[in-house]
């Protein structure tokens, strides 16, 4: 049993408020999660041509400044950075692939959360009220925001069990359910490419995402083929660059609730998530439907 939550701000003056709206949201999933919980939050974009990479430790002492000094004259290029926490952002003006190269070979033990030119990603283990403090979510802004807080009955609990997932650009998942194929689909999908940091079925639905990008799908046709690719149990809360969707299975015995006003979309796996916004008394809330998609997007960037 696990909590996802999500927020999507329609209107742009909202969003120096989106991590205060969204902290009671995360934290009203307590009880569905409460050993590990994380987020991940679109703004503070960068442009084409940079990357936006968020690093994590396994501790708050990392010495991040050196990383940095050192990444810098290994590529050769501009960078800017920030830490919060155990994570860093990372700006670069070079290429995913030469970013994560680079990190590969000087921070083996670093762990790329995301990467893009929007996402930022940040969990970690403990309460929901916890980790939410410790990256300082509602001073943050941007433009929607996803997250999640599990209840570990199946694994251990470890940073690499936390979600979200992200496996292509500004492209992450969340995710209440379990999948029955996943060890099967993940072999198909490292055969075309796709690379995989867990053990965890979320990954794997959050490659099987990327792999039909990537073949040309718009997100609703590879939402649609994950309705035919995915076995299992699942109620998924996306998130793009440009965009938040979510989608059940076609039995859709997992909980949510979707919540929409003038302002914003709002989803949650229980109504109490939502209690916290304002309008909520004013909105239009219904329960998603099985097998359907709903996405709201802004225009592309």
């Amino acid at each position: 049993m696990c909590g996802i939550v999500g927020l999507y701000l329609k209107k742009p003056e909202l969003e120096a408020q989106l991590g205060k709206l969204f902290e009671p949201m995360l934290h009203a999933m307590t009880d569905r999660g409460p050993d590990s919980a994380g987020f991940a939050i679109y703004g503070d974009e960068v442009a084409d041509g940079w990357v936006k990479l968020t690093l994590q430790a396994t501790d708050t002492g990392y010495a991040w400044a050196e990383l940095m000094s050192q990444l810098e004259g290994h590529l050769g290029c501009s960078l800017d950075w920030f830490q919060n926490a155990s994570a860093a952002v990372v700006k670069l003006h070079t290429g995913e692939a030469a970013a994560r190269a680079a990190l590969a070979e000087l921070a083996p033990g670093v762990r790329i959360m995301s990467a893009g030119q929007s996402i930022e990603i940040l969990k970690g283990m403990g309460l929901p009220e916890e980790i939410s403090s410790r990256f300082g979510l509602a001073g943050m802004k941007g433009s929607h925001i996803i997250g999640h807080t599990r209840m570990a009955t199946e694994s251990a609990v470890t940073l690499e069990g936390s979600h979200p997932f992200s496996t292509g650009a500004d492209l992450c998942l969340v995710h209440n359910g379990s999948l029955s194929n996943h060890f099967r689909l993940r072999q198909e999908l490292k055969r075309e490419g796709i690379t995989f940091e867990t053990d965890n079925d979320t990954e794997v639905a959050a490659g099987y995402l990327t792999w039909r990008l990537q073949q040309g799908d718009t997100l609703a046709q590879a939402l649609d083929g994950a309705l035919q690719g995915l076995d299992g149990f699942f109620t998924f809360a996306i998130g793009t660059r440009n965009g938040f969707a979510v989608i059940r299975d076609p039995i859709a015995c997992k909980p949510a609730v979707l919540a929409e006003t003038d302002d914003y979309v709002a989803m949650a796996s229980e109504y109490q998530a939502l209690a916290s916004l304002p309008g909520i008394d004013k909105a239009r809330v219904w329960e998603p439907a099985p097998a359907t998609l709903y996405v709201w997007e802004r225009e592309s960037a």
